[in-house]
């Protein structure tokens, strides 16, 4: 969950409620209560079930478990409460939003990037050939954006880059949102490093069905691929985000947002996987000439020489252009560490207005 901050209100909010009042101790008023178990699978009523929130620590060990049922009539901030396997229904005073939408619990703004950083996007349409890893190249489109301008490789002498469309595009990307999340197999990411440009490589069958599942696919050099295509962002900042369009995800609520891949290719609200990795590429920043020395720092400036002043002009750009590299180089680890231990899913719409082609993006130009 990225929703740290809701975390810990729930937690503290939980763990602080108290036992106010005694109200019934007959199976019996369950129902009235709303404090029937929503897992207790032997009792064949729809009504009269609550929330069960559990809490559990690193360890998995239960630190709160509660049954949370209707509000107290007449008791504004009241509710019923039974602790999991126990008869006894208690009246609480709860100041406790418990919320079960995925949105809610985690941070929807998938890819954490404002439209104005984005310098440049490029759209990788292939296909893959399942069975034998071979990729079929149809297009490759590089869109460039300097300011307010959009323009386009292999552009030809008639045509020019559609801004209203570009623009849509850009914003799309800034407003890509999260709709449900599935694990990727633990240590992946590793896996794919090993195998980058490699023929030969190993990977286990699991993570090679848990991909396949999703519609990633290693190709002949070892790279992942993806049979709808990829599409990458590169922002100001150096960074490189490629996202990689897999199958269809079927199903909604519960099954959509956290996890069940079980559901049937006939299911409701059709989505998209998505996998996302980025990476860092220095050679947006060029490095400026280095100081001849660092004499100066050793020196007060009002002692300081020409050439001390010449040395501390070209150290202060070198440590600005370190920075600079520090900081790109720390914004891609930290989104792979995010992106690392899911695979995404995004809504069909979303994925509709990003996954573009070169016919979308282009026109004539006006006379």
């Amino acid at each position: 969950a990225d929703g740290k901050e809701r975390l810990a209100k729930t937690a503290a909010g939980l763990i602080g409620i108290k036992k106010d009042d005694f109200r019934s101790n007959n199976v019996s008023d369950h129902a009235a209560c709303g404090v029937i178990d929503p897992l207790d699978e032997s009792n064949s009523s729809l009504k009269g079930r609550g929330k069960r929130v559990t809490l559990r620590g690193e360890s998995g060990n239960v630190l709160a478990d509660l049954i949370i049922g209707k509000k107290v009539e007449d008791r504004e901030g009241f509710r019923f409460v039974r602790l999991p396997g126990q008869k006894r229904v208690y009246v609480s005073k709860i100041d406790l939003e418990v919320s079960t939408r995925f949105s809610d619990w985690i941070d929807s703004d998938l890819l954490r990037v404002e439209s104005s950083n984005i310098k440049e996007i490029v759209i990788n349409d292939y296909s893959v050939d399942e069975r034998t890893g071979r990729i079929n190249q149809r297009d490759v489109v590089k869109l460039y954006k300097d300011g307010n301008k959009w323009s386009a490789n292999k552009l030809r002498a008639n045509q020019e880059v559609n801004r209203t469309k570009a623009n849509s595009l850009l914003t799309a990307i800034d407003q890509l949102k999260i709709v449900g999340v599935r694990p990727k197999p633990k240590g992946i990411l590793s896996t794919l490093k090993k195998a980058q440009g490699k023929k030969g490589f190993e990977i286990s069958r699991s993570d090679f069905l848990s991909l396949r599942s999703k519609g990633f696919y290693f190709a002949q050099d070892g790279s992942l691929v993806s049979n709808e295509g990829e599409l990458q962002v590169k922002t100001k900042d150096g960074v490189i985000y490629t996202l990689r369009f897999g199958e269809v995800a079927y199903g909604s609520g519960f099954d959509l947002s956290a996890g069940s891949d079980s559901v049937e290719a006939s299911g409701p609200a059709a989505n998209r996987y998505l996998f996302i990795t980025t990476r860092f590429d220095p050679s947006e920043f060029k490095e400026p000439k280095k100081p001849r020395n660092t004499d100066f720092l050793n020196k007060p400036d009002s002692t300081w020489s020409a050439a001390d002043k010449a040395n501390k002009e070209l150290y202060d750009a070198h440590e600005e252009w370190k920075k600079k590299i520090e900081d790109g180089q720390k914004i891609s680890d930290d989104l792979n560490a995010r992106f690392a231990d899911w695979y995404y899913v995004i809504s069909q719409d979303s994925y509709e207005k990003i996954h573009l082609t070169r016919k979308d993006l282009i026109k004539k130009k006006n006379n």
